[in-house]
């Protein structure tokens, strides 16, 4: 609840929410002295009423959706104070969020815990091991990038969506294929 402090308007100290159990009160403020009248949106003294995806706004008391004027508010915005029908009130990490404040977060980087992609380092793995047998010279560099990569991210956070480690497997083998191959060339020119 304690979001958006009220504050005297006299003195600037704050309101604690716990005095504030009537719809219209009228009381000193606890710093100054200076009386106070403070009209609370009467909302904040029912829980948040789980209306339905598309409820009409009825009475004049309630309160709208910014987004959506004929729809009736159930929560608000912990990033902007908006009033929030059931359809634009995000859940994200117990905190509810407008469309406008996710898309915000997520542009600027506020939102640490929302994964927007994820880097699929098994494809890395495997791709540095084959597609450099295309040049067949550039496999004795990129065949220990290959194992490199596929141990050392064997267990970072893979896709999304549940994947297995045949990737890294593949990637594994086929270079060790690749440099054993190399060591027998090798092998076999020093040799004679």
């Amino acid at each position: 609840m304690g979001s958006f402090p009220v504050a005297c308007t006299q003195c600037g100290a704050a309101i604690p929410w716990e005095s504030l159990t009537t719809p219209h009160l009228t009381t000193d403020c606890s710093a100054c002295g200076k009386p106070m009248h403070i009209d609370v949106f009467p909302a904040l003294f029912s829980p948040p009423a789980a209306g339905g995806a598309g409820e009409v706004l009825l009475e004049d008391d309630q309160s709208s959706c910014f987004y959506h004027p004929q729809k009736k508010a159930v929560i608000h915005c912990d990033g902007c104070g908006r009033f929030l029908c059931e359809l634009c009130d995000i859940e994200l990490n117990d905190r509810h969020l407008c469309p406008a404040c996710l898309e915000t977060g997520t542009r600027k980087g506020r939102l640490k815990n929302l994964q927007n992609y994820r880097v699929l380092y098994d494809e890395i793995a495997l791709s540095v091991a084959i597609l450099p047998m295309l040049l067949c010279w550039a496999t004795l560099l990129t065949a220990p990038i290959a194992i490199y990569v596929a141990v050392r991210y064997w267990r970072a956070p893979s896709s999304i969506i549940p994947r297995t480690k045949i990737r890294f497997v593949a990637a594994i083998i086929v270079a060790c294929v690749e440099l054993f191959g190399w060591t027998l060339f090798l092998f076999g020119i020093f040799a004679f």
